[in-house]
C-alpha cells in the first residue's frame, strides 16, 4: 500500500479538515505531518461545528487510527484543551490517537520569544499567530529542541536547560519574562499527554503499509506558506508541501500514492505578505462576507481575491498533484462574472511562472473573465445538476491546470460534497 497525501495549494484555509473528514472512511489511518496549533481545520456536520488545531481531522469517523507525526510541533496546554473538548463530545480520543515521540514541544517561553521577535521587527512584521511555532522550529533546526519522548529521559534537566536559554535570550532583547502560571499549566499538561499512546510513529505507519492498510496524510497551512517554496519570508516554519510528508512521518518517497491538492474557487490570505490578486473593493468584501472568511483559530479577517492560476500551477508542479479538490464554489453562486488570473505582468513583461519574490515585484494580474452561474448549488447532490456555466468553469480550470478536479465542495457540511464521475 501507499500513503495518500492531502494538502492545501494556496495560503492555507482551503478547507482541508472537511475533506479529510469526508475521505477518512476509505482509510485505516489518518496522519498529520507538520505544523502546529496555528493551523485550524474547521469541520461541520450534524448541526455542529468543530475546530481542530493539532489533532488530525480523521477522528470523527469510524475509529480509525489517528497519528500526530514527528514533523508536528505540539503545545501541551492547547492540546489538552482541544482533547478534553473532544472527549466531552463523546470522542474516545485516547483509544484512537497516537503521538510521535519525536514531536517537538512548544514551551511557554517559545510563545514569549515569538511575541518578542515580532515586536522587534517593527513595521516588517510577518503576521505570526504568536503561538510559538517559529521559535520551536528554530530550536529544532539548531538542535536545541525538546521532544515529547524526552519526558521519559531526564526531562527536568532538559526542560530547565532549554527554558533558561530562552530566558537569557528574552532578557537580552529587553524583555522581563513572567510566566510562572503558564509554566505550571504547561507542566500539568505534560502529565496529561502521558496518558496517550506515545509511539515511534515512523515504525507504526510503515507497519500499517506493510500490512496492506491505507493511510491518508493530512497537511496543514498551504503550499504558498512553505518555508522553501512559499512567499518567503511571509511563510510558516515548516515544509507544507508533499515532500514534507516524507520527513514529517518517516515514509520513503516511493510510498507516496495519490496527491490530493485542495484549493478555493477564489483566494484568501491571513496576515502579512504579498497577494497578487487581492481585492480591496466591494467585491473582496462580498467574498469575505459570503465565505465567512475569518481565521478558525485567530478569528482574524482574511484578505480575499480572485483565483490565481499562476500560483496554482506552481503548487501543482511542486507537489505532484494527481487530483484537485475545489472548495467554496458556492460562495460565488450569485456573481454575474468570475475572474481568474492566468498570468502575471512584471515590469511590462507577461509570465506564467511564479517569481522568486512576489513581495518586491509590482505584479499586475492578467485576468480572464468568465460568466457566473447565478445558481444556488448548495442543495445539489450530483454533478448532473450543475448549471452549464459552472461546468464550463470547471473545464476551463482543468485545461489551465492540466489536472482533473474530482471533488467539489458546495457548502461547509460534509454532505455538501460532490464527487465527479471522471
Amino acid at each position: 500500500m501507499k500513503i495518500d497525501v492531502l494538502l492545501g495549494l494556496q495560503w492555507g484555509d482551503e478547507g482541508k479538515g472537511k475533506v479529510v473528514d469526508v475521505l477518512t472512511p476509505r482509510y485505516d489511518a489518518v496522519a498529520r505531518f507538520q505544523g502546529g496549533p496555528n493551523a485550524g481545520h474547521t469541520l461541520e456536520f450534524e448541526g455542529k461545528k468543530y475546530v481542530l488545531r493539532s489533532i488530525p481531522s480523521g477522528i470523527f469517523q469510524h475509529g480509525q487510527v489517528n497519528i500526530i507525526g514527528n514533523g508536528v510541533v505540539l503545545d501541551p496546554v492547547l492540546f489538552q484543551e482541544e482533547a478534553e473538548s473532544l472527549e466531552k463530545s463523546g470522542i474516545a480520543l485516547k483509544e484512537i490517537l497516537k503521538i510521535s515521540k519525536k514531536v517537538h514541544l512548544i514551551m511557554p517561553t517559545h510563545r514569549l520569544l515569538d511575541a518578542a521577535n515580532e515586536k522587534a521587527k517593527g513595521g516588517a512584521k510577518i503576521g505570526t499567530t504568536g503561538k510559538g511555532i517559529g521559535p520551536t522550529y528554530t530550536d529544532k533546526i539548531s538542535r536545541n529542541g525538546l521532544r515529547l519522548g524526552d519526558v521519559f529521559h531526564d526531562f527536568e534537566t532538559k526542560y530547565t536547560n532549554a527554558r533558561d536559554k530562552h530566558i537569557a535570550t528574552l532578557k537580552s532583547m529587553g524583555e522581563n519574562p513572567e510566566f510562572d502560571e503558564l509554566e505550571q499549566r504547561w507542566l500539568k499538561a505534560i502529565e496529561y499527554i502521558k496518558g496517550y499512546d506515545i509511539v515511534d510513529s515512523e515504525y507504526l505507519i510503515n507497519s500499517l503499509l506493510r500490512e496492506g492498510k491505507s493511510v491518508l496524510c493530512e497537511g496543514a497551512q498551504g503550499t504558498l506558506l512553505d518555508v522553501d517554496f512559499g512567499s518567503y519570508p511571509f511563510v510558516t516554519s515548516s515544509n507544507t508541501i508533499c515532500a514534507g510528508a516524507c520527513s514529517g512521518l518517516g515514509v520513503a518517497p516511493n510510498k507516496i500514492g495519490e496527491v490530493f491538492g485542495i484549493f478555493k474557487a477564489y483566494c484568501t490570505r491571513v496576515g502579512s505578505g504579498p497577494f497578487p490578486t487581492e481585492l480591496f473593493d466591494e467585491t473582496g468584501k462580498r467574498i469575505r462576507d459570503l465565505g465567512h472568511e475569518y481565521g478558525a483559530v485567530t478569528g482574524r479577517e482574511r484578505r480575499c481575491g480572485w483565483i490565481d492560476l499562476v500560483a496554482l500551477r506552481y503548487s501543482i508542479m511542486i507537489n505532484g498533484v494527481t487530483q484537485l479538490i475545489m472548495m467554496k464554489s458556492d460562495v460565488l453562486d450569485d456573481f454575474d462574472e468570475i475572474k481568474a488570473c492566468v498570468a502575471y505582468k512584471i515590469n511590462g513583461e507577461e509570465t506564467t511562472q511564479f517569481p522568486f519574490s512576489i513581495e518586491e515585484n509590482a505584479i499586475e494580474p492578467v485576468y480572464v473573465t468568465l460568466p457566473g452561474w447565478k445558481t444556488d448549488m448548495t442543495h445539489f447532490k450530483s454533478e448532473s445538476e450543475f448549471p452549464q456555466a459552472f461546468s464550463d468553469y470547471i473545464k476551463f480550470l482543468e485545461k489551465e491546470l492540466e489536472t482533473p478536479i474530482t471533488i467539489i465542495s458546495i457548502g461547509p457540511d460534509r454532505e455538501q460534497t460532490i464527487e465527479r464521475n471522471k
